[in-house]
């Protein structure tokens, strides 16, 4: 099993005490895809991340925008930079910007200007059969011309498009990657998993099967349980997989979505599971997954 160096290309961090996280306040209830949000709801700073995760041999983190209040995008970024923190947690910003609004432009062009911001991340996720689960407010926003007017600007920024999406975003998605071949798409968390039932998740398999196909696009394996009300080995595992086997490791990353994903697991257990279902690749696959491609993908 892999000992080596790790790449943790997906976390999060929070102060609750700004108020800045809406989604995370109690009167809120937060997004019921997620389940209850009562274990999310405390700070998370650089010294719990690091005694999370001690023991790991990580390398360097990625930190992925946490829904900060919107129409203060900037502010989690500048806060970001106030931090402190080791070298290397936190080396990279995935960052947000109002995509389709008349504030876009400034925004990215802000966002570019700090040297750890390496992209920004647009949310797509929407359900059209259960609105509860629904992380963005309608479906079809990838085909907007307003979104891919200011998705566009991220290419003349040297910035990449990371996604939140279900399948049922997936030809707007694919769309997008072909109108704009020179833009880099990091799909997170699986490409999402849903809808549980065997229909869903053949529909899910198609979808990441069809992302895998545009060479742009890369994909995240984070957060492996999520959305599964009763996870498995078995469950957990046949996701990762699917991921891996679909992409190959060179467009493939293992990563944790920390802290949401506490809510199912501790950091040693994620990294555990990693290590078990990567146990047949070989030496260089693995050391792919764990760190190189993060490192290749995020200029680490």
């Amino acid at each position: 099993m892999y000992t080596g160096p790790i790449i943790d290309p997906h976390f999060h961090f929070w102060d609750l005490s700004m108020k800045k996280h809406p989604w995370l306040a109690p009167s809120d209830g937060g997004v019921q895809a997620l389940g209850g949000l009562e274990k999310l709801r405390h700070d998370h700073l650089p010294a719990d991340y690091l005694a999370a995760s001690a023991g790991q041999n990580i390398a360097a983190t990625v930190h992925i925008e946490a829904l900060w209040e919107f129409g203060d995008e900037i502010g989690e970024t500048l806060w970001l930079e106030t931090l402190d923190r080791p070298a290397g947690i936190a080396a990279r910003y995935i960052a947000a910007a109002p995509f389709g609004t008349d504030r876009a432009a400034s925004v990215i062009a802000a966002q570019a200007a700090v040297k750890r911001v390496a992209g920004i991340r647009a949310v797509l996720s929407n359900h059209p059969h259960e609105p509860a689960r629904n992380f963005a407010p309608r479906d079809g926003i990838a085909f907007e011309p307003e979104f891919r007017r200011d998705v566009a600007k991220l290419i003349d920024h040297g910035l990449m498009l990371e996604l939140m999406m279900y399948h049922y975003q997936l030809d707007g998605v694919l769309d997008l990657s072909r109108a704009l071949p020179d833009l880099r798409i990091v799909v997170n968390h699986c490409a999402s998993p849903i809808d549980r039932d065997p229909a869903g998740m053949q529909k899910w398999k198609d979808s990441v099967r069809a992302l895998a196909d545009r060479p742009n696009i890369v994909l995240k394996v984070s957060n492996i349980g999520a959305y599964d009300p009763t996870p498995t080995e078995a469950s957990v595992t046949d996701v990762a997989l699917h991921c891996i086997n679909s992409f190959g490791p060179d467009r493939a990353m293992l990563a944790t979505d920390w802290p949401v994903a506490g809510m199912h697991s501790s950091f040693g257990q994620l990294y555990d599971e990693f290590r078990r279902i990567t146990a047949g690749f070989s030496a260089s696959e693995q050391r792919a997954l764990f760190h190189d491609t993060a490192r290749r993908v995020y200029a680490l």
